[in-house]
């Protein structure tokens, strides 16, 4: 499906092509861009300070291109995307998810325009062509581990896998997100789903754990003492270790789960040409930077992470399909509302 603003002119066939030929000249997409203004970016991918600054670094390299940031967690976005499709009002140009299974979904669908930035083939190998197809592609990379406070816990008895998460001593002590809100929730419920059957879940739920919506929920519940250990992402922890706080994270014996984030540009995004250029951005050496300076992974192997932090290379981690997560997290969503409640 080509775009409704005529960019179908610039990349004429590219949507009968592979992937390798969906492409633009950098330097007509940052004047198309220019004509265009801007761009409105939904984004779970981080949290809203470090999406701002995206955004701003992202004009501050492209004058005149100003980026909309609608930050908030993925189900949340995805839910927002469906109805202005339903709708017929599309406000959104890019769509970064931390849930694979909404890119999946959209591509299925034909709502997803075919571009496959320049910057992709510079990625390290884990997250270099995430979609074979071109549709949606690498822009964020997170570990989802087990995270305390530290003037709660002391290190020798912090859990040191996922399933001490179960044991008596933390009961009412324990911090989880919600999967009907946060990408990367539903991935790791999914996992454990998958480790350790629904069972971990009907134990977890006997010991009365706070329950939040997004994954950085968790880091907050743990900064104001209100629970002592948390299924937690490493880069929400670490940044408020770097704030100050008192919290340390633990790499699971049984393996941190790896998750890997893709946006995509839709089909009829009302700023096309700003919107591929974006893309091309999210996945720029300068981008990169900002991750790792928010304690997330870096995609570009020429950036790397900051003292205090392991890359997901030199620990064990464990990761899911985007086949898993399309038909998995739907499935542990009601799971958990049967179990959890609400």
């Amino acid at each position: 499906m080509l775009s409704r603003r005529g960019f179908s002119g610039m990349l004429a066939g590219v949507s009968l092509l592979g992937p390798a030929t969906a492409r633009a000249d950098l330097g007509a997409l940052e004047e198309a861009g220019r004509r265009e203004g801007g761009l409105t970016w939904y984004t779970a991918q981080t949290d809203g300070e470090t999406a701002e600054r995206i955004g701003r670094s992202f004009t501050a390299r492209y004058p005149g291109i100003k980026v909309t940031v609608v930050r908030t967690t993925a189900q949340v976005a995805y839910e927002r995307l469906s109805a202005e499709l339903k709708n017929k009002n599309l406000a959104c140009d890019v769509f970064s998810s931390t849930d694979p299974g909404h890119d999946e979904t959209l591509k299925q669908k034909g709502l997803l325009a075919r571009y496959v930035p320049q910057n992709d083939a510079q990625l390290s190998p884990t997250f270099r062509a995430f979609d074979k197809d071109g549709y949606y592609h690498a822009t964020a990379g997170g570990l989802v581990l087990i995270a305390y406070n530290t003037s709660k816990v002391k290190p020798e008895d912090a859990p040191a896998n996922w399933t001490d998460l179960l044991a008596p001593k933390w009961n009412r002590q324990v911090a989880v997100g919600h999967p009907a809100f946060s990408g990367f929730v539903g991935t790791w419920v999914l996992a454990m789903r998958k480790l350790y059957g629904w069972k971990y879940f009907e134990s977890l739920e006997k010991s009365r754990p706070q329950v939040g919506r997004s994954i950085i929920d968790t880091t907050t519940t743990l900064t104001a003492g209100e629970r002592s250990v948390a299924a937690s992402s490493a880069t929400s922890t670490l940044h408020a270790v770097d704030k100050g706080n008192p919290l340390a994270v633990v790499h699971p014996t049984d393996g941190a789960l790896l998750i890997v984030a893709a946006s995509a540009i839709m089909a009829n995004a009302p700023h096309p040409s700003a919107a591929r250029l974006f893309l091309e951005f999210l996945q720029s050496e300068e981008v990169a930077h900002i991750s790792v300076k928010q304690r997330a992974e870096s995609m570009r192997p020429e950036v790397t992470a900051l003292p205090g932090a392991k890359p997901f290379t030199e620990i064990k981690t464990f990761q899911l399909t985007v086949a898993e997560t399309l038909k998995g997290i739907p499935e542990v969503i009601e799971q958990w509302r049967d179990t959890f409640g609400g």
